[in-house]
């Protein structure tokens, strides 16, 4: 049993936002990145603990708060790259368990190897910021899905894909693991349940 209900992970998301707006875009985030994951749970029987996923999701971007203005942009000079660790110190402050703060720390983009932090001199502590879980996996995959841009929307597959494979080619191959392994979402009736347009 996870003792983090939907209400205790809102009450905390009410805690560190700084606005109203950026409650709404980033909670609303959150719960997008919900509805992916349970629509894969679905469709494709998953070795996963669905209470993790689902309280994971909710929590992940939890250290995004500290990052943004209270119009949701994000603060001059911030590297909203960090937003993960950030995360994972809130987590560990509010006394949650380690599963969920290295949810926060492992979900950034397809993964962050110790040697992408050396080699593309990355803003962070020199680690392996990888998914070490199935479930830290699946939630890192459905999270790039939706983006809180300005006005949010969900990502296509290809959209998302040819994204990250600007970061290298191994980017968009691992991408393509993830989607092997979970299947890729139907995103039209989420577009129309939460009202965020597919890009």
């Amino acid at each position: 049993m996870i003792p983090t209900s939907s209400a205790q992970i809102l009450e905390l998301h009410q805690k560190y936002s700084t606005s109203e707006f950026n409650l709404e875009l980033v909670w609303g985030h959150c719960q997008a990145v919900l509805a992916v994951a349970q629509q894969l749970m679905a469709k494709t029987k998953l070795n996963v603990d669905p209470e993790i996923v689902r309280a994971g999701c909710l929590l992940h971007d939890i250290g995004v708060y500290p990052l943004i203005s209270t119009d949701g942009t994000v603060k001059q000079g911030v590297p909203y790259l960090t937003h993960g660790i950030v995360g994972q110190k809130i987590l560990n402050d509010e006394g949650l368990p380690e599963v969920f703060q290295q949810i926060c720390a492992h979900h950034t983009g397809v993964g962050l190897s110790r040697e992408d932090v050396i080699n593309q001199k990355l803003p962070l502590p020199v680690a392996d910021y990888t998914a070490q879980t199935e479930e830290e996996l699946l939630i890192m995959y459905c999270d790039k899905f939706h983006s809180k841009t300005l006005p949010p929307q969900f990502n296509s597959f290809e959209s998302y894909r040819e994204h990250v494979s600007g970061f290298g080619a191994d980017k968009g191959l691992k991408f393509d693991e993830m989607a092997a392994k979970f299947g890729k979402p139907e995103l039209a009736g989420l577009s129309e349940k939460f009202g965020f347009p597919i890009h």
